[in-house]
């Protein structure tokens, strides 16, 4: 049996302001875990009008933003903190973030999340996107600003359902619409069972346009302390990787190491083509210094294709962090990735699914176990580490 919440509705004009259950209230219970959901409308500042539901499977405690595309703000596994400390402390309110400032970076303004999603119809770099027909003749040009809208459009819809056997989930339907501009809709679940240190993110995209629409998406899964430190290290098993551009090619020998915070630095980028296990799912895995703890990225590589890593250990107060980024595309400007087939199209009403887990290894044991899926995975396919970048993935 399955039973359901509904936390705001627009449509229906209902916004719970005091929800909140618990294993009491709502009579499922698994073990002595003490679990809750509850909702919290953020009040004063950038955060002014930010709804956060948290979700507490007793383990693991997670804080979910209906109003900023249902991003995951951060997450505590045990007594482990899964975040990172971005210059933007705050969850930020849409209203406050100009998109198009700075040049098409002002995403950045809002950009403090676990995992914020990159998407719908672009995520890349900014730029003009210049669609054209098979001749080479311009059909249009649209500058498109940094990773899309999503991350700052609020859901309509939120609800919450919990199963017999401890399944936990948060459901919200945000739309990315606009006049002379298509309509796609997000319909994102979030799923955790009582007592888990893994939480899983099912994410089904539809076009509910009249004609064909393009669809990209990359999830923005950012970790810092204490799993990012001096001696940390990241492992994926690939068949191919390359440097996302001449600064990135700088250090190929260390690409899969972290240094301690460095005043200066700059941004690298690395770009892969994840093997899959038996399931046709990618992993990543960021490991502590210490080798006793790590952060898992699972992914469908059947819409998941590509896996950017993005190292910025730059100063602490300017955001010591690392990205781990299942993407169906490319973080570069639209244009180039439409040019190499990579991005996707769907006809009126036809949808795509994107899935992917985050789980936290929290001792030795499961940390190796981990690190070594991913060597076992690594021997299906001799690795190609390029030491340029790839022409049909940077531009």
């Amino acid at each position: 049996m399955t039973r359901s919440f509904t936390v705001l509705n627009v449509d229906e004009g209902i916004y719970e302001a005091g929800f909140s259950i618990d294993a009491q209230s709502v009579g499922v219970a698994q073990g002595n875990a003490e679990w809750s959901v509850r909702l919290q409308r953020l009040h004063g500042g950038l955060s002014d009008g930010v709804d956060v539901i948290w979700l507490d499977n007793g383990c693991t405690r997670l804080a979910i933003l209906p109003t900023r595309g249902m991003g995951i703000w951060k997450a505590q596994v045990a007594d482990t903190p899964l975040e990172w400390k971005s210059p933007v402390e705050r969850p930020v309110h849409p209203s406050f973030v100009d998109q198009s400032r700075r040049g098409g970076i002002g995403w950045l303004d809002g950009f403090n999340e676990l995992i914020c999603r990159c998407g719908l119809g672009w995520h890349g770099a900014p730029g003009t996107d210049v669609v054209t027909d098979t001749d080479g003749n311009v059909l249009s040009e649209q500058f498109l600003p940094l990773h899309g809208r999503i991350a700052n459009l609020a859901a309509h819809q939120v609800r919450v359902e919990v199963s017999d056997d401890g399944a936990i989930s948060v459901i919200g339907v945000v739309d990315e619409a606009s006049m002379f501009g298509g309509k796609l809709r997000l319909t994102s679940t979030l799923t955790t069972h009582i007592g888990s240190t893994t939480f899983e993110v099912s994410d089904t995209v539809q076009n509910l346009g009249s004609a064909s629409a393009e669809v990209e998406m990359l999830y923005h899964c950012n970790i810092g302390r204490p799993f990012l430190g001096e001696g940390a290290s990241f492992h994926l098993a690939a068949e191919e990787v390359a440097p996302r551009d001449a600064r990135a090619a700088e250090d190929m020998d260390t690409w899969t190491t972290y240094g301690k915070p460095t005043p200066g630095y700059t941004e690298q980028c690395y770009f892969a083509k994840p093997i899959t296990d038996d399931d046709g799912r990618g992993l990543a895995v960021l490991r502590d210094p210490s080798a006793s703890k790590a952060v898992a990225l699972r992914f469908d590589a059947s819409t998941l294709s590509w896996l950017t890593l993005w190292k910025n250990t730059q100063p602490e107060a300017d955001g010591y962090v690392t990205g781990l980024e299942a993407g169906s595309s490319f973080p570069n400007l639209k244009t180039f990735e439409r040019q190499h087939g990579r991005v996707i199209s769907l006809e009126t009403q036809q949808s795509v699914t994107f899935d992917l887990s985050i789980s936290v290894a929290t001792d030795e044991y499961d940390t190796a176990r981990l690190t070594n899926e991913v060597t076992e995975l690594q021997t299906r396919h001799e690795l190609k580490l390029r030491t340029v970048p790839h022409a049909d993935w940077s531009q």
